[in-house]
């Protein structure tokens, strides 16, 4: 086993994508490091675990990879919070504005009973719109949600003022 993993080593940034001026930040070094990737899903389980959550709220597509882990790591029901026209069921939705343009989130409206304590998981938040949309989206039915777990956090870009001072962790906060 290596010692101490930086684990900001196995994010790489790509210019210009997915439009120019954006720069995009690739997990997929970390995935492909078995360690890392552990190593990732452990410090992020730890922080879901004392939360308590009934169930894990995870916002695709990235999302999925850490979310579905840690709610099996913890014997929890998954949750997927997925981009319109995705979930077959009935359904609930909320529109919201993204960095670079809009889009719409949708979750199955007998996900979860209300009150449900409700953990959200997320590879990385930046202004925190989508992290946000998909706060209100649980809340709209009946949800609470204790908190929010992401990989990384865009430092600068005002992701963790958005989400109004809820329960947030990032493993690593990146420029």
């Amino acid at each position: 086993m290596r010692d101490e993993l930086d684990l900001r080593s196995f994010i790489r940034v790509i210019a210009d994508f997915p439009r120019s001026g954006v720069q995009f930040r690739d997990i997929t070094p970390l995935l492909r490091d078995p360690e890392a990737y552990s190593s990732a899903l452990k410090a992020m389980t730890a922080f879901v675990k004392d939360l308590r959550p009934d169930c894990i709220g995870a916002i695709e597509a990235r999302g999925f990879l850490f979310a579905a882990p840690i709610a099996t790591a913890l014997s929890l029901p998954l949750v997927p919070i997925r981009k319109e026209g995705k979930l077959p069921a009935a359904r609930a939705s909320v529109d919201y504005a993204l960095e670079y343009g809009t889009g719409q989130l949708e979750v199955h409206s007998d996900s979860f009973v209300t009150g449900a304590r409700v953990a959200i998981v997320d590879d990385l938040t930046a202004t925190g719109g989508t992290a946000y949309a998909a706060a209100s989206l649980i809340e709209s039915l009946g949800g609470e949600v204790v908190g929010l777990a992401f990989l990384i956090e865009l430092a600068g870009l005002g992701g963790r003022e958005r989400l109004h001072g809820r329960n947030v962790y990032a493993l690593m906060t990146l420029p």
